[in-house]
């Protein structure tokens, strides 16, 4: 893979190197400082806008090859719009629109990060690199043919430089983005991965070197697992050839006996269906059905790296969905953890078996003050919501409130739905205490109201991230097929909410 760009916080001069990159509002009005290094340049800004129609909106750029009178190879001129209008979520768009136009030949970028009438702030400026390094990010390893391609690529490697009035504050507001950066990394990676490459074993490795970074780890293997009585988690691998694992990562950063917050991760590593085999289109993208546990690891990354005053355990319960000679059947009934049965009608519909066990596993060994979990669940999903909005599913109007909140400061949204006993009656069974599906009405709240049934009294989330996680629309800070999902928006909870 790429290099990632070193990113560095730099005092504000008035001089331009290499790749320089100027901020403008709507009247094309540069800062103090961007002002003065662009003096020996004369009317070329003026000019160039005009012969470009440039008018300074918000995030278009204006890029100026080897500009006359300038020490700069290029000249990137970044619109932000009527400053008034100028919300903190901006910062970190921003920061990839920058990145996007950034050649692959740059060997170094300097930005005068000012504002045409005062500085910007240390946390715009963190958030501004944050959306670089995230634009930066490019999954080539398996690429034996590197094309020379530019930033809208991702393939930058270049020594940047942001230049600000109070570097050591940037450095400051840096430090936790960093860190968070590197758990979204870490996420986009998993989910991006081949699952010839990352099946179960291979990813509990993964997770296992956290260690290195002070969490703790345990990994359940089958005969642990079998003694616990996981009977729906271990069913739904038990048709390949990789067998099942559970991940327990544990990180210690607040006050000691303090409940944890507790997030779990479904971790399929690749769906086929199982014996209710999937139609073969599009189903190369089921290797990012493990999205939601890929998640869960780049969050306890970030909140390790950051050294965050939180107690948190994650939990992923990984497995492989095969249709093989030792496969479990539609029809077939499996005792739960917990005691209760579940009817098999479709082996499709087996995240949600996943999750019961690792849900009732960590509510009954961890206590957790809150839990969340995530998972690529339900295509029913998609359809509610589409991609902009996880689906959020919870016995708990607080944390409803404060995920909503935390997903409109980090632009990972959620949309509260509905549960309630009336949908119990589409997962009831003639057979066992549920079914595993209810049929395709209402399929994404069948699916958590049966998750429900495996968390007791403990305040819980359910995030159905089926449409968000995987598979998504590029966006100006992320052109990966895998985007990291989850992270920032659970990291900015904890932040807000849960750190002593």
């Amino acid at each position: 893979m790429a290099r990632a760009p070193k990113i560095s916080f730099v005092e504000l001069k008035p001089s331009v190197a290499g790749t320089a990159v100027v901020l403008v509002d709507e009247n094309l009005s540069l800062g103090r400082v961007a002002k003065s290094a662009l003096a020996p340049a004369g009317q070329l800004l003026s000019r160039a806008a005009k012969s470009e129609g440039f008018k300074g909106k918000l995030g278009k750029t204006l890029d100026l090859i080897a500009p006359a009178e300038l020490s700069a190879d290029r000249l990137i001129v970044l619109g932000l719009g009527k400053l008034k209008e100028l919300k903190p979520t901006e910062w970190i768009k921003l920061g990839g629109k920058t990145m996007a136009k950034v050649p692959a030949s740059a060997k170094k970028v300097t930005v005068l990060l000012e504002l045409p009438e005062g500085t910007v702030s240390a946390t715009a400026a963190a958030e501004f690199a944050l959306g670089m390094r995230l634009r930066a990010y490019k999954f080539d390893r398996y690429k034996t043919k590197k094309k020379n391609d530019d930033a809208e690529n991702g393939d930058v490697s270049a020594d940047i430089s942001i230049a600000v009035s109070d570097p050591a504050a940037a450095r400051k507001a840096w430090a936790p983005r960093e860190a968070i950066a590197g758990g979204i990394v870490l996420a986009r990676d998993l989910v991006n991965e081949p699952a010839n490459v990352l099946y179960p074993a291979e990813f509990a490795k993964r997770a296992s070197a956290l260690k290195k970074l002070g969490v703790g780890i345990d990994v359940l293997d089958v005969k642990a697992m079998k003694k616990l009585g996981m009977n729906a988690l271990l069913g739904v691998g038990q048709g390949s050839a990789h067998e099942s694992r559970l991940v327990v990562m544990r990180w210690n950063g607040g006050k000691k006996g303090k409940p944890p917050v507790a997030i779990v991760g479904k971790g399929v590593c690749f769906d086929t269906g199982g014996i209710s085999i999937k139609p073969a289109s599009n189903m190369e993208d089921m290797k990012g059905d493990m999205a939601g546990a890929a998640c869960v690891v780049g969050l306890m990354h970030a909140l390790a790296a950051r050294k965050a005053k939180v107690n948190a355990v994650g939990v992923i319960g990984l497995v492989e969905n095969m249709p093989g000679g030792e496969a479990q059947r539609p029809g077939d009934i499996v005792k739960t953890m917990s005691g209760q049965t579940i009817e098999i009608i479709n082996t499709d519909a087996e995240g949600r078996l996943v999750l019961a066990d690792a849900l009732w596993y960590t509510k009954d060994r961890f206590k957790p003050k809150f839990m969340i979990n995530l998972a690529t669940l339900t295509g029913a999903i998609i359809v509610a919501l589409g991609q902009e909005y996880a689906g959020m599913f919870s016995n708990n109007d607080k944390l409803c409130e404060h995920l909503t909140a935390a997903g409109q400061e980090t632009g990972e949204r959620v949309w509260r739905m509905p549960l309630g006993p009336e949908y119990d009656k589409q997962i009831d069974s003639k057979f066992a205490d549920m079914k595993n599906t209810g049929g395709r009405n209402g399929g994404a709240i069948t699916a958590a109201q049966l998750l429900q049934r495996f968390v007791g009294d403990t305040p819980w989330a359910h995030l159905d991230v089926a449409g968000t996680a995987m598979a998504v629309q590029p966006s100006d800070y992320n052109t990966s097929w895998g985007p990291g999902w989850g992270v920032r928006l659970l990291n900015r909870w904890i932040e807000n909410h849960h750190e002593d």
